[in-house]
């Protein structure tokens, strides 16, 4: 095993200049993409939702591109590295996920909906409690994402820059210089939105999706092949290089940890649990991957797309496993946690040591860890561009337009809003993210997922196929799911009361799980039940009939 815990100080003044240039071609290659796509723009249906012009195998590849985050790009092949097989539960949480959103969700919502998730909620109910918290779910889903990519973007940038505690560069430290990250990620994610809407969103997803994809498969290839192309070798390497033998490859590491308190063990199998169920119902319950389904022309466009996003990403996922294993083999748990105590910074530093290992010296671990860490940025810019989009559309559209205005604001002026809504979203993403650089990013996606399996899923799955649904339940399920979900994290060790918390010094948690989706799911299905059952609102069996048939027909669709 290579000793690289002071790998950082490797990379030299070129590896830093071509990682500036390559960041600095495609931010200016998919600006150019935007600019190009705002001409494109001239209506409410093109900011939105593309003109619905995008093919099954075009938006597959943008779904792609949005759901392969830096949680799955950074964030698993670190939780690999440092957890083994607890870590690759994530990629087949993620991956099972989308089985139950193409099965739930996907056509049904293409087919029922205009531009937004909630246009399917308040179809047969009373608009404005409803789309009111439409909106409010979106936004709080899509900046629990948000933090996510952004962290995994400070953290990136220390890397490429080589710097470490103690060092610094341009007179900046490690955390000047992520904080300065955090920052241009956010003001790159607000110009990508407000000047090319969803066509300009899609392209960008596109090209990232096409990009990550290559990266991961040359990296994955080069990783079998110093093993000869044999995983029982890289299996047996990274268990000896990560310091806990067998262990490393069985149950236990990270969830469902045995010890001699009864108490103890349960709760960790329990937070298996949780995780777990938040993994798989989160995806048909997340805004900003429901409204690319409203971008392609027909149902048998979305159920194309969401085939071959399927395609992709499990793919993809299966080489994360290659990428996980493979830095905990080649850089070592050590180097790892050195460079970013939350392991996110494995898949660059693994690029790193392939790169002096196939292209000669430290030169070549500088080019190879340069086009990687751009590929991961490309990464975060689309998908911080999409969760932008997601929220700042349901501001404007459900909130703004059919709320405030009553359904009379004219599209130019829905628009104007949305694009004013992704500057307060960036901003307010922008402060929470200086506060969670702590946290493993696929541990903060894992967390948005619970929360929209908590506050989404239960009011569209009974939306869609429970007739006595009415307004009340939409309302309940909505709040109770999302105050539930956010409640049980703000009082968890995610937040206080242990040494990876944002605030390590703090201590104020008293539920035991580091995610809620155990308990704050069910509780969002029941508030749903409950709130229709209480209330006296007779439902609308008129316009359920027209949602069905429109759900499952695509008649009437726009």
């Amino acid at each position: 095993m290579r000793d690289l815990i002071f790998a950082a100080e490797a990379t030299n003044t070129t590896a830093r200049t071509l990682t500036i240039v390559l960041f600095l071609v495609f931010v200016l290659f998919t600006l150019g993409i935007t600019i190009w796509a705002s001409r494109q723009t001239k209506s409410a249906a093109d900011f939105y939702a593309g003109g619905r012009s995008f093919s099954g195998f075009q938006n597959g590849m943008a779904i792609g591109g949005d759901y392969m985050s830096a949680a799955s790009f950074l964030g698993i092949a670190g939780i690999i590295a440092l957890s083994g097989y607890d870590g690759f539960l994530y990629s087949i949480g993620f991956l099972v996920a989308w089985l139950v959103a193409l099965l739930l969700v996907a056509e049904l919502l293409r087919n029922s909906g205009k531009y937004t998730m909630a246009d399917v909620l308040a179809f047969r109910m009373r608009q404005k409690p409803v789309r009111t918290a439409a909106a409010v779910s979106t936004i709080t889903v899509s900046i629990f994402y948000l933090l996510a990519q952004m962290v995994g973007a400070g953290a990136l940038v220390a890397l490429l820059l080589g710097i470490r505690p103690g060092t610094t560069f341009l007179g900046m430290d490690a955390d000047a210089a992520k904080l300065l990250t955090i920052v241009l990620v956010g003001v790159l994610m607000i110009v990508y939105v407000t000047i090319g809407g969803m066509k300009g969103t899609t392209y960008v997803q596109i090209v990232k999706a096409f990009l990550l994809m290559t990266g991961a498969a040359v990296m994955t290839i080069l990783v079998f092949a110093y093993f000869s192309f044999n995983l029982s070798s890289l299996l047996g390497a990274a268990a000896d290089a990560s310091g806990k033998g067998d262990a490393f490859l069985q149950p236990g590491l990270r969830y469902g940890v045995e010890s001699d308190d009864a108490l103890k063990t349960l709760w960790s199998k329990l937070d298996l649990l949780s995780l777990g169920i938040a993994l798989v119902l989160g995806t048909a319950g997340l805004p900003h991957i429901l409204i690319r389904f409203y971008t392609v022309p027909t149902a048998k466009a979305a159920r194309q797309s969401v085939l071959w996003a399927i395609g992709i990403i499990g793919v993809f996922y299966l080489m994360t496993l290659a990428l996980g294993f493979g830095a905990a083999a080649l850089v070592g748990s050590e180097a790892i946690i050195a460079q970013d105590k939350a392991g996110n910074t494995a898949a660059p530093q693994l690029a790193q040591v392939l790169g002096e290992e196939y292209l000669g010296g430290g030169t070549g671990g500088s080019v190879l860890l340069a086009v990687i860490a751009a590929v991961a940025f490309a990464t975060i810019l689309a998908v911080v561009a999409g969760l932008t989009l997601a929220s700042s559309s349901s501001l404007a559209h459900d909130f703004y337009a059919n709320v405030i205005k009553g359904g009379q604001a004219s599209e130019r002026q829905e628009v104007t809003v949305a694009r004013i809504s992704a500057f307060v979203i960036g901003a307010v993403s922008i402060v929470l993210a200086i506060f969670a650089q702590s946290l493993n990013v696929a541990f903060l996606v894992a967390l948005a997922f619970a929360v929209a399996a908590s506050g989404n899923l239960p009011a569209i799955l009974y939306s869609l196929f429970w007739k006595r649904f009415n307004t009340n339940g939409a309302v309940w399920a909505i709040y109770g799911g999302l105050i539930t979900a956010v409640g049980l994290v703000f009082f968890s060790p995610v937040v206080s009361g242990s040494a990876t918390a944002m605030f390590p010094n703090a201590d104020w948690h008293f539920f035991p799980l580091s995610n809620p989706g155990l308990v704050s799911i069910p509780v969002g299905f029941l508030c749903g039940w409950l709130g229709t059952i209480i209330s006296k609102e007779p439902a609308d069996a008129g316009k359920f009939a027209e949602l069905e048939v429109r759900s499952i027909t695509g008649a009437g669709a726009h």
